[in-house]
């Protein structure tokens, strides 16, 4: 069901082992010529243009792209009660693990009278994107808010695709989630159209663009994320999720197929990736695999994502060459199943998020642990972090001298403008001091 790649008795460099990562055939350069036109299409003809967008990829056409407070209100009152706990839970404990993100403000003196002042400014404005296809993520809702909010961000947007289930408005779930976040901003638009709307405003909404726009979607968001970065920030262009397992001869084999199935079933590109030193525990994973695969409710789903060319069972000399594979791929999601993690963790350098030990599986992440699930895919994890509240913030340096400290230096200013050959950086002191 998965193939095998055997690394044991190979030198590798860093660059055979880039070479050798599974990935899936997933470029989003394909797209940039129908999403360049989708978003010029929002631009041109505002609601007009989201509406027809609806009608053309989601099947349904929204009575109103905004939707109403008042159904942002019904939907969290009829929100299943475990449903309601479980959010209430993984709101607050995200928002407690993402408190830590926000540096204090530091004052540094360089000398008496000078000092700089470090601080983090969050954006004033963002737009917040939560996809609506194979699945319903309120979740995401949460990551997304939470980490805005946290961050001192004023204005929140949320948007997520119409729904031809609940005649084209966003998915009672995701609203009812908003609305116990306090978010009353939220469109029925999904896709390059909505990415569109955020980036540039639409006048007719009086939707108001924004300066940072986060959240995963399909292929044309983020194509569309690609197209308008610049003009706004973005966290990242998610692509289809992924799993990087690093176990030896300790790990249990049903955990790790477990595990490996839990991604597996997002999307048929989700890429499944074990990586072992040791062969029975390879052997007895495959062994495993087939009937927990059956058993599984979205058995087509995972049987095409696990068999795809995304995922694999890499066989490895030792756990020091597993560290290196796994950071060459930068995986999102990091589980590691090993006897000795506390050796093992200083190797690992590139991970969106690190799930250590036999009780920590990447579904915990997605939910209630308290750590944020929009995380970079597709390798970017190698230079790249998730989301969090630093998304938001932009730091910022606030220099002040009095006078006797720029006479201090005056001189010194002086002396580096003329060797640049920039003598008006220089005058601009002297004028200081006639």
């Amino acid at each position: 069901m998965m193939r095998t790649l055997d690394l044991r008795g190979r030198v590798l460099s860093a660059a055979d082992l880039l070479a050798l990562v599974p990935r899936a055939a997933s470029d989003v350069g394909w797209a940039v010529d129908a999403v360049d036109a989708l978003i010029q299409d929002v631009r041109d003809r505002g609601s007009a243009a989201l509406l027809d967008q609806a009608e053309r990829f989601d099947r349904v056409r929204p009575s109103s792209v905004r939707v109403s407070r008042e159904s942002l209100r019904n939907a969290e009152a009829a929100l299943d009660p475990a449903v309601r706990t479980a959010l209430e839970l993984a709101i607050e404990r995200v928002r407690r693990a993402t408190a830590a993100q926000v540096p204090p403000e530091q004052v540094t003196e360089v000398a008496p009278g000078a000092r700089i002042v470090q601080r983090w400014q969050p954006v004033s404005r963002v737009g917040l994107y939560v996809p609506g296809g194979k699945a319903v993520y309120p979740s995401s809702v949460v990551m997304n808010v939470v980490a805005a909010q946290v961050a001192g961000v004023a204005s929140i947007a949320l948007a997520s695709p119409p729904q031809a289930e609940f005649a084209g408005s966003v998915h009672p779930t995701i609203l009812g989630a908003a609305s116990l976040l306090g978010v009353d901003e939220v469109y029925a638009m999904g896709g390059a159209g909505a990415i569109a709307a955020f980036a540039y405003g639409v006048d007719d909404l009086d939707l108001e663009p924004v300066q940072v726009i986060t959240g995963p979607g399909n292929l044309y968001v983020a194509t569309a994320k690609r197209a308008v970065q610049g003009v706004v920030g973005i966290d990242s262009e998610a692509g289809p999720t992924e799993i990087l397992m690093i176990a030896d001869a300790t790990a249990r084999p049903d955990y790790v197929v477990a595990d490996l199935i839990s991604q597996a079933e997002h999307d048929e590109l989700a890429g499944s990736v074990l990586v072992t030193d040791d062969p029975a525990l390879a052997q007895a994973v495959r062994d495993l695999l087939p009937a927990a695969v059956a058993a599984t409710h979205h058995r087509q789903r995972v049987t095409t994502a696990l068999e795809g060319p995304q995922s694999a069972i890499v066989l490895v000399d030792n756990l020091a060459l597993a560290a290196r594979f796994s950071n060459a791929y930068g995986p999102e999601h990091l589980e590691v199943q090993v006897a000795d993690h506390a050796a093992l963790l200083p190797l690992l350098e590139s991970a969106g998020a690190i799930f250590v030990g036999d009780h920590t599986p990447v579904s915990l992440g997605d939910y209630v642990a308290g750590s944020n699930h929009v995380l970079p895919t597709g390798g970017q994890a190698r230079f790249a972090s998730g989301l969090g509240a630093y998304t938001f913030l932009r730091p910022q340096q606030i220099i002040e001298y009095d006078r006797d400290a720029l006479a201090e230096v005056a001189a010194h200013v002086a002396a580096l403008s003329d060797a640049e050959q920039l003598p008006a950086h220089g005058d601009a002191v002297r004028a200081r001091f006639p």
